[in-house]
């Protein structure tokens, strides 16, 4: 019985939409222009989770094993695209692009929990992998935008008198968008398993051990594997003695240590949790030569740092690396304070792990900060740091509620003023 026979079972998709993942498939422009106007791009069969972007995607597998293995809609395969196959590629890249056009969207997942771009990595179609990368992208700025237009009517509207449900919504929307840039992409978090945010995270317990500190739902602060990423990242800050340092966040104190290591001739830390704070008095953090702490939140330390009675106190290397924060804050503090707390000549860096639970959303979010950082007057220059690959194996992840690091390569941003 062939795709499009009328006694195939339903399975919950229409005739029209079973026929948008076939013809998405087999990359026939003509007919997904004809099904467009009246099936949505969105549209996922309930079998595989497959939308047309990942039927289109699995469609030039060269050795067309995904929908052999996974199926589309009833049954009928396609021939996978030669490596020679140019007319055949370009009919894949324009299926693919028809469809964004259309309101496909970039990070829907399918049943094995992949995006169509974490499809295409796997596939190693790398020429739809970016297509789907510069998708999330356009996205994902668009996102950052609304959220801005919305706050700024906000900001507006403060005197207006709101209905409790039109609140309610604006705060469910900003939350959403928060949640997307820091790497859950398609589903976002249940109410009966919270992200941490900032507030909640402040005033929970904290548990020391010797290789990681974690709050009171299991969510990891930091760990002791990342201690090559902290080295790396101070080499590159503070390549000579005697430097300038501001460090905002200490958690386990272990980039700190590696800023010690190069006698700064001062290091100023941001810390802002009481439990962390206690623990570096047991230390002797407080007493440390040229070491000043402040107690409290970044976003209240730092103005009284720029606004010094003296002219304001400068430094040589700044790192940020906070928890449970969104991406607004990191693009607040380089948008708003780096300009008033760097020198001349200085450099600054950040823990750069926005999206590091799927390689799509890392290079999607790496892309949108880069822009960001243009726009704010930074360049950044980005060094490949290589990951354990064996940090499940290794039993790093026991104890703690999700990993937030799954992928090979860690890429490190060291930031300038331009020019």
């Amino acid at each position: 019985m062939e795709a499009d026979d009328p006694q195939k079972p339903d399975l919950g998709l229409g005739a029209d939409a079973r026929s948008l993942l076939l013809a998405a498939s087999w990359h026939d422009l003509k007919l997904l222009e004809e099904l467009l106007r009246t099936v949505p791009a969105s549209i996922q069969d309930p079998e595989t989770g497959f939308t047309p972007l990942h039927a289109a995607i699995a469609g030039a597998d060269p050795a067309n094993t995904v929908l052999q293995a996974d199926g589309l809609p009833h049954g009928r395969t396609v021939n996978g695209l030669g490596e020679n196959d140019a007319d055949g590629r370009e009919a894949v890249v324009e299926t693919v692009k028809l469809l964004l056009l259309n309101g496909a969207i970039w990070n829907d997942l399918n049943k094995d929990d992949e995006t169509p771009g974490c499809l295409a990595l796997r596939l190693g179609l790398m020429d739809l992998y970016n297509v789907m990368v510069d998708a999330g992208v356009r996205a994902e700025i668009l996102l950052n935008r609304l959220d801005e237009y919305e706050q700024i009517e906000d900001q507006e509207c403060d005197d207006v008198p709101k209905e409790d449900s039109a609140e309610a919504t604006n705060e469910v929307a900003r939350a959403h968008d928060e949640d997307t840039i820091n790497g859950t992409p398609s589903i976002p978090p249940s109410s009966l398993d919270p992200q941490p945010n900032q507030p909640t995270y402040l005033s929970s317990s904290l548990s020391f051990h010797p290789d990681r500190i974690l709050d009171s739902s299991a969510n990891s602060v930091m760990m002791s594997w990342e201690a090559d990423l902290m080295s790396r990242t101070a080499s590159l800050l503070v390549p000579s003695r005697g430097l300038r340092i501001l460090n905002i966040g200490h958690g386990m104190g272990i980039i700190d240590d590696f800023f010690q290591s190069n006698q700064p001739s001062t290091h100023h830390i941001v810390e802002a949790h009481p439990s962390i704070l206690a623990h570096m008095r047991e230390q002797g953090w407080y007493e440390k030569p040229n070491v000043v702490v402040h107690e409290g939140r970044w976003q209240d330390i730092l103005p009284s740092l720029i606004e010094n009675e003296d002219g304001g106190v400068l430094f040589d290397a700044i790192f940020f690396d906070t928890f449970a924060e969104p991406y607004s804050a990191l693009r607040k503090f380089f948008e708003d304070f780096v300009i008033g707390l760097l020198d001349d000549g200085g450099r600054w860096g950040y823990f750069n792990g926005l999206g590091a639970d799927r390689q799509i959303c890392y290079d999607v979010y790496g892309k949108v900060v880069e822009l960001n950082l243009f726009e704010a007057g930074f360049d950044v220059e980005w060094t490949g740091v290589e990951v354990p690959v064996d940090l499940e194996e290794r039993g790093e992840w026991e104890g703690v509620k999700r990993p937030y690091w799954k992928l090979k390569e860690y890429r490190l941003p060291i930031c300038r003023f331009m020019g």
